[in-house]
């Protein structure tokens, strides 16, 4: 059954085409591995499926329902984007991971955020870390952590590990992976890391605004 789907998405700007006539279903459990050129339109797809970015012309379907006729509030529940440098705010470690549950109108689990901070490889008392004390690598540790709190049915990944150690890269991903496993949602995930990329089961290879689905 499709979850997601794209239906003849364009993207244009300044007279240059960017995506052309992109169309693309997914079902649950789905993991495309996005890959490309620099300025093929990877993080731009991304920011239109998320509706951080309109298209020029064409849809985004999310459950038989267009994604411009649902509230973006709603949108942001169940498509969740995260980026190569995590933009946190606050003073703390657990304003940032209070956040998904107070945008909800839920009781913060503080159970929930000290086991998501075990499995990102972090000590449970980082809950009261200044954020201005973080690393770059736990920063993204964090950032991405805010994202799988709530598991969305599509997560969007825009080279999260590019530029992070070993330890902190597997530690993301072995949190990803887990999710995945569990909940079975849905995986666009952007690199140009030749592992990931020789890992992957399912691509989608950008070229001159065109998108070529393939499988491993």
């Amino acid at each position: 059954m499709t979850i997601l789907e794209l239906k003849h998405v364009n993207y244009s700007i300044d007279d240059r085409t960017i995506l052309k006539d992109l169309n693309l279903k997914l079902a649950s459990g789905d993991w495309v591995t996005v890959v490309g050129p620099s300025g093929t339109g990877k993080s731009t797809l991304l920011k239109i499926i998320a509706g951080l970015q309109d298209a020029t012309d064409g849809d985004v379907v999310l459950d038989d329902t267009s994604t411009l006729t649902i509230p973006i509030g709603t949108v942001r529940q169940q498509i969740s984007y995260a980026t190569q440098s995590a933009q946190l705010f606050g003073e703390t470690v657990r304003d940032n991971l209070d956040f998904p549950f107070l945008v909800r109108q839920e009781t913060v689990n503080e159970v929930t955020q000290r086991d998501g901070l075990v499995k990102m490889g972090l000590p449970e008392n980082y809950l009261d870390k200044a954020v201005s004390e973080l690393s770059g690598g736990e920063r993204q540790r964090i950032g991405v952590l805010r994202n799988l709190l709530f598991p969305p049915k599509v997560l969007l990944l825009d080279e999260i590990s590019t530029g992070l150690d070993s330890e902190t890269k597997a530690a993301i991903w072995q949190a990803i992976h887990a999710l995945h496993d569990r909940e079975n949602n849905i995986v666009l995930s952007v690199t140009h890391d030749e592992q990931e990329i020789a890992e992957a089961q399912t691509v989608l290879t950008l070229h001159e605004g065109e998108g070529v689905l393939t499988h491993e």
